[in-house]
């Protein structure tokens, strides 16, 4: 039962995806990290739906493109994108590290979030739309999995810059060992997929999502002493969007090597 509690609390906190209530209490929280990459199993597999779809009723780029940027946005409710824009406010502020913490606790959205997040959406969509392979698009499925195993390895292993929030409720009760290896094994079974369906951008995407877990590190210890709720949502965010950019360039050049 407190499985199950744990696979409901991770869905209804990090997704619109109808879910039974369950009572916020750290007991059905044990787990729940260890669900997180299901909701990106979820978005890959409705992005590899739409684009079955459009391939079978001959939609354009456009269109295939611009719907796979939104699927994810519709089934976490925003929530990751949320922290992209709280870390963007933040970093910009060039304020020290009591400030940057403070404005991300600002629930307004401030002009160099809505810049950002207009050039996200751009180069994603400009992406997505670029995809010709099937086997690309499900590297790019795949992805989403990966991001939210190596989020949760992060949220998990690294330090954090607050004791109280949103990601300490999940991370304080979580059993640190089984945690730990759920993710580590999901993340290797889904990187073995990414590269079985697509050597080079399966390869090349794995390599960029990894970066970015460095990167992520270092970039909260710098600016905010640690990680939090919104750094973890901009990892995210910026995860998924080298493994989707990385996968494109992977088809690029198996394209000119097959020529």
């Amino acid at each position: 039962m407190t499985i199950l509690k744990s696979l409901a609390s991770a869905f209804l906190m990090y997704s619109r995806i109808p879910m039974p209530q369950v009572e916020w209490k750290e007991e059905n929280r044990r787990y729940a990290l260890c669900f997180f990459p299901l909701i990106g199993a979820v978005i890959g597999g409705l992005i590899l739906l739409w684009r079955y779809l459009c391939g079978l009723f001959d939609f354009g780029a456009i269109i295939t493109g611009v719907v796979s940027v939104i699927i994810p946005v519709i089934v976490t409710g925003g929530i990751h994108l949320d922290g992209f824009c709280d870390v963007i406010d933040a970093k910009s502020s060039f304020g020290d590290k009591a400030k940057k913490l403070s404005i991300m606790s600002d629930p307004h959205i401030g002009s160099f979030a809505v810049i950002y997040a207009i050039i996200y959406f751009l180069l994603q969509t400009a992406v997505m739309c670029e995809i010709k392979g099937f086997e690309t698009a499900a590297v790019i499925a795949l992805g989403f999995v990966l991001s939210r195993t190596l989020s949760g390895i992060g949220a998990v292993c690294f330090k954090s810059a607050k004791t109280s929030g949103t990601l300490q409720s999940f991370v304080k009760p979580a059993h640190r060992r089984i945690t730990l290896s759920v993710l580590a094994t999901i993340a290797v079974i889904s990187a073995f997929f990414m590269v079985y369906t697509s050597l080079v951008s399966g390869a090349i995407a794995i390599v960029g999502a990894l970066f970015c877990l460095l990167f992520y590190r270092i970039s909260a210890y710098k600016n905010f002493g640690g990680i939090t709720g919104d750094t973890a949502g901009w990892f995210l965010q910026i995860c998924e969007l080298v493994i989707a950019v990385m996968a494109l360039v992977g088809e690029k050049i198996t394209e000119v090597v097959l020529i």
